[in-house]
């Protein structure tokens, strides 16, 4: 039995939410096992405190892409390299897969190392062991599974935590008594993304949000970084309904704490969109050329609103046009909506 297990994945926040899953099904295969998750400071707060996850070991890509030319930067990569070593892991999961995670995976001198076949930057040459992806792995969480197993984890029921985190609990619950909103009654709008082409067009957003006031009677926040707020206001400024407008105000634990107790979320293929699918609330989240059978909320496929959602095969994105963001309707969301939210606050179906 291994006793010390490392995790690579660095990022991104939607990533980091997807893999715990596999975080949960190591700590259940190895439950005495000192399980270390490498990862972004950015993306840390989502693990911190998290029940089964003994250490974070923090990789700063920020400071340390600066290695070459600035001395403060190549002594922290040193150090870095130095607790890679010291952790002498049994075990290395390297999830990431990019040619800087999995020499970090060699680094560690870890006689078992893991990764994806499917690992870009000629990554897998750093592997003792590449797991190829199959039909019945496409789902990056399946996909995860399966390299789990393939190092000896037992092939169980995936699950996923989330870490609480009680500061952020009490503010969320004193931010929804500000607002005079009881329990799970508002819904969290999540418009923005990396990519533009993750964006579903914000008038539909406002449209959508008008539709959960008026028929399900649920207060509506707008949430995102700072850089989403113009794209907020626009929202706010053409819904008919109010918006209550968080954009910039919330950090990762609060973020969860929200998300985790909405009754409602309507978000594109993005970070806390993920993190509310981890959580099981109810959900749409909406894709445009990133295969939904790859990221989409796990084995939820009522909460996928996507041209073509599951008839896509194996591809990481889509070259059709036909499935671009914008092609998925108003109507389509709605429907789901509808699926999930009808029959408690019953609806008839939206108008």
């Amino acid at each position: 039995m291994p006793k010390r297990i490392l995790i690579i994945k660095p990022s991104a926040l939607g990533d980091v939410a997807l893999t715990l899953g596999a975080l949960s099904t190591l700590r259940t295969s190895f439950p005495d096992a000192h399980i270390t998750w490498f990862v972004r400071r950015e993306f840390a707060p989502l693990l911190e405190g998290h029940p089964d996850l003994d250490e974070i070991m923090i990789f700063d890509r920020k400071l340390l892409g600066k290695w070459w030319r600035d001395p403060k930067a190549f002594a922290e990569l040193v150090k870095l390299i130095k607790k890679l070593i010291k952790g002498k892991f049994d075990l290395v999961f390297d999830l990431q897969g990019l040619f800087r995670t999995a020499l970090f995976s060699w680094i560690t001198g870890s006689k078992k190392r893991f990764g994806m076949s499917l690992a870009r930057e000629f990554a897998g040459i750093f592997y003792t062991d590449r797991i190829p992806c199959d039909n019945d792995n496409i789902h990056l969480v399946d996909y995860y599974n399966k390299i789990l197993v393939a190092a000896g984890a037992r092939n169980e029921k995936i699950k996923f935590k989330l870490a609480v985190n009680d500061k952020a609990d009490k503010q969320v619950i004193e931010l929804l008594k500000r607002h005079a909103i009881k329990g799970s009654n508002y819904a969290v709008l999540v418009p923005g993304a990396a990519h533009g082409y993750k964006c579903w067009p914000g008038v539909y957003y406002a449209c959508v949000a008008e539709q959960l006031k008026k028929r399900f009677g649920l207060a509506v926040f707008a949430v995102g970084t700072a850089g989403e707020k113009a794209l907020v206001e626009k929202i706010v400024s053409i819904c008919d309904e109010k918006i209550i407008d968080l954009c910039g105000q919330t950090n990762i634990p609060q973020l969860v704490s929200l998300l985790s107790k909405a009754g409602f979320v309507l978000t594109n293929d993005t970070g806390p969109g993920h993190i509310a699918a981890v959580a099981s609330v109810p959900m749409v989240m909406v894709f445009g050329i990133t295969n939904p059978s790859r990221v989409g909320p796990y084995k939820r496929v009522d909460c996928v609103a996507a041209v073509d959602a599951f008839e896509r095969d194996s591809d990481i994105e889509s070259s059709y046009s036909s499935h671009a963001i914008d092609n998925v309707t108003v109507e389509e969301v709605l429907e789901k909506i509808e699926i999930q939210l009808g029959r408690q606050h019953g609806g008839a179906g939206p108008e």
